[in-house]
């Protein structure tokens, strides 16, 4: 296996809203993900087809307590440090900065508090890397002004996108703007807090949300660089290419279709325009977007690097439609025969990784940051107290040595940071059981446990692989 460079960032990631807890504490007011369910409802919700404006009585939010990371995350990077890890992947919950969202000044808790765990990350020598959105809006900007269909969101986000690039200058300089941001295409309310009306033209308020979101990260970029030219932003990708079904010509253009859709947001953010292909697409779609003078130069002020999630390959034909695809994710794939499939059904495919990041680079010339990886599974614990995630470290070994084959293609890959270090709300299902971490957490999916960390045996494994720089996978 070819080396990792040296300086390769190893480490994992976690959202604050699948993490921390303390949902209304610190100053902290209601997000997006704070309305979204476990349970029967939860989809439809995530979807922006039933209103939720306030918890309900009658059910669990997994986000209001979560595995309340914002009182245990010295303990916890502890863990992360006792692995090795040289980079940690988290974010900012704006709401515990802005709580409404459209204040002038920030909650000084919410700056104390991300200041301290970026303090306890950098004494252990871990660098940050801060998401500024992951799915996680004030509650306060969708009852008021409709979420990001507003136009006046684009300066709400840039103030505090400011306030994190100064308050944190010196602690953090590798940031991304939106997380996944292509999933607010088939997951509206939690990727970007769209409700729709009925009978609403879905397509013309997702795609004009989209703009408004990729008007404020380009300015978001540019504040970064005037802030501090050393500062590094990304954008995210849910990534994982599209392959076709067979090598019928439609399946292929279908896929190719497909793979556009996936990748339109990432190619504004990263070459700095809308693609030819936009036209039609919005055309085809009845979408008129509303731009103003001047959102063209806006636009190119361009990332410096390109970061993707990617757990499974994805699979088009032109025939694809409810009836057989499948569920097991929001980006609908049909059931590819050649895999195998997780217990949430998503395919493992390590050579698809492979492929993902030759394709991203060869379309934009960048660095590449894998930010999101894992195996998300039932953890059983023995009768020693132990748990033998053997399968765990079967799939990240064979994504890690298909990282290693793309960095001998001769692809600048910075970093890899899994997901669900230590195990978390799955954003997906709301389960706790749907487990990814090294460090298990005592909490079932209701809710239940008393939270505690347990060492798994990927954690030594991990710990190994990022001693030897990726060389030992064994």
């Amino acid at each position: 296996m070819t080396r990792f460079p040296q300086g390769f960032l190893w480490g994992g990631a976690l959202a604050a809203n699948q993490a921390e807890g303390a949902h209304l504490e610190g100053g902290k007011g209601l997000t997006t993900v704070d309305m979204i369910p476990h349970g029967p409802h939860r989809m439809a919700v995530k979807l922006g087809q039933e209103k939720r404006f306030s918890p309900r009585d009658d059910e669990f939010y997994p986000s209001h307590g979560a595995i309340d990371f914002y009182h245990r995350y010295r303990d916890d990077i502890a863990l992360m440090a006792e692995m090795g890890f040289t980079v940690f992947r988290t974010s900012i919950a704006w709401a515990r900065l802005y709580p409404r969202g459209d204040e002038h000044e920030p909650n000084p808790e919410g700056i104390a508090f991300y200041r301290a765990l970026f303090e306890e990350c950098k004494k252990h020598g871990i660098e940050p890397l801060v998401t500024l959105c992951h799915f996680d809006v004030p509650m306060h900007l969708v009852t008021e002004y409709g979420s990001w269909r507003s136009r006046q969101m684009v300066g709400f986000f840039t103030r505090y996108a400011r306030t994190c690039f100064e308050a944190f200058d010196g602690l953090v300089k590798y940031w991304l703007t939106f997380n996944e941001i292509n999933i607010m295409l088939h997951s509206p309310f939690s990727g970007a807090g769209l409700v729709f009306e009925e009978g609403e033209h879905q397509d013309q308020v997702k795609y004009q949300a989209a703009h408004h979101e990729l008007i404020a990260s380009a300015l978001a970029t540019r504040i970064a660089h005037e802030v501090n030219p050393a500062n590094r932003v990304g954008c995210m990708l849910a990534g994982g290419n599209f392959y076709p079904y067979s090598c019928k010509p439609a399946d292929v253009w279908t896929a190719l279709e497909k793979e556009r859709e996936n990748l339109f947001f990432i190619d504004v953010q990263a070459r700095g325009a809308y693609p030819a292909y936009a036209a039609r697409v919005f055309r085809d779609k009845g979408v008129t977007l509303v731009k103003e003078p001047g959102d063209d130069e806006i636009l190119k002020h361009t990332v410096d690097f390109v970061s993707f999630s990617y757990y499974a390959s994805r699979c088009a034909a032109a025939d694809m439609n409810q009836g057989n695809t499948s569920e097991a994710n929001v980006v609908k794939s049909l059931r590819n025969p050649h895999i195998e499939v997780s217990e949430w059904g998503w395919g493992i495919d390590p050579l698809g990784l492979r492929i993902t990041i030759n394709t991203l680079h060869d379309r934009y010339q960048k660095p590449l940051f894998l930010v999101e990886n894992g195996l998300g599974a039932v953890d059983e614990v023995n009768e020693q107290g132990e748990i033998e995630d053997d399968y765990r470290i079967a799939y990240l070994r064979e994504h890690i040595q298909a990282m290693g084959d793309a960095i001998a293609d001769g692809i600048p890959l910075m970093g890899y940071t899994s997901w669900g270090c230590i195990d978390l709300v799955s954003a997906s299902t709301g389960e706790m059981s749907k487990r990814y971490g090294f460090v298990h957490v005592d909490r079932d999916d209701a809710g239940h446990g008393t939270l505690a960390r347990r060492r798994k045996k990927s954690f030594w494994w991990y710990k190994k692989v990022i001693a030897s720089n990726g060389e030992d996978l064994a």
